[in-house]
């Protein structure tokens, strides 16, 4: 059968696809439009697409022979799946393998924010560093102070436990009791209106849905302390950039840490002049074993997928009754 590749993803999933299909892959190292989608994949019976991609109802009725759709994500909000499903199309995604990953890069934004690394960096490299001095580029401890996780899932879940050297309070806020996190951190599940009052670090960990559009504003961004600290490693429209700025730049709020924006590509302007925040370009499982991986899994999803099988990470599985 064939597939394509909306743009190159590690070899180690391309050889194991080509054992089994045709293969194409883009030749444009950008996102493709939705009419470039249809144009290059007009005849294939499965596609592998990115997070970046627009997976819509034009595009999918738009490819008559198509029988899988494999997400190299987490994430797929970008695919519409209800109108897949009614299509009787498989929809996969690559869970699991990036966890650790990602809750390793929120740390990663905690210390950076937390003792102004960037910043400082800058400073050093800009050759003002004069030597040493006691109210030279102050941050914020980590040790011994309340992290509040919002979404408790994988990686919310992995992001807690990584605390366990920093002696940290734990609040997190979730649809489910997480018995791990209550049992090994004496972790407490408590409601966002708590936690955004009482946390020192917060970190989000949600799927973007209606619900969690914009679950950080101004009203949430106002309850914070002045010292709190909140890295986004989920999805960039759970937090309202226009709010978020107006905090950082009054310093209601220490700092950010972003990986993600709510209009991705797009960076707001002025996130780019502000010294408390630091801002990646969506590289949150940008490791080389994890990419290879989520390759892997992608291609093992579409093999399945197109073998009329279930495949093993499956996002509607009403598809097979």
């Amino acid at each position: 059968m064939k597939v394509f590749i909306t743009r190159r993803i590690p070899e180690s999933g391309i050889n194991l696809l080509k054992k089994h299909h045709m293969v194409t892959v883009s030749k444009k190292d950008r996102v493709l439009s939705k009419q470039e989608i249809i144009d290059q994949a007009a005849d294939v019976d499965g596609l592998l697409c990115l997070l970046t991609d627009t997976i819509d109802e034009e595009v999918i009725s738009s490819l008559p022979n198509l029988k899988m759709i494999a997400n190299y994500a987490v994430g797929y909000n970008n695919i519409d799946v209800s109108y897949a499903t009614k299509k009787k199309i498989p929809v996969s995604n690559t869970p699991d393998v990036l966890t650790d990953t990602t809750a390793e890069l929120a740390w990663a934004l905690i210390f950076a924010v937390a003792r102004r690394i960037v910043e400082a960096d800058s400073f050093s490299r800009e050759g003002k560093y004069e030597g040493w001095g006691p109210m030279l580029l102050l941050g914020e401890d980590i040790t011994k102070k309340t992290l509040g996780i919002i979404g408790a899932g994988r990686i919310g879940t992995a992001m807690a436990l990584k605390s366990k050297g920093f002696d940290m309070n734990i609040l997190y806020v979730d649809n489910q009791k997480n018995e791990r996190l209550e049992s090994e951190l004496d972790a407490q599940k408590t409601n966002l209106r708590d936690l955004l009052k009482k946390s020192d670090i917060i970190s989000l960990h949600v799927p973007l849905t209606d619900k969690t559009r914009h679950l950080i504003g101004k009203e949430e961004l106002d309850s914070m302390k002045k010292t709190t600290i909140i890295v986004n490693t989920s999805r960039g429209p759970v937090i309202d950039e226009k709010a978020l700025i107006n905090a950082l730049k009054d310093e209601n709020i220490f700092g950010a840490g972003l990986d993600v924006y709510e209009h991705e590509p797009k960076i707001p302007k002025e996130f780019k002049l502000l010294d408390n925040i630091v801002i990646l370009p969506h590289v949150g499982s940008a490791t080389k074993d994890t990419r290879s991986n989520m390759s892997m899994m992608a291609a093992e999803n579409m093999i399945a997928g197109l073998n009329e099988e279930k495949p093993p990470n499956c996002v509607n599985p009403e598809v097979f009754g």
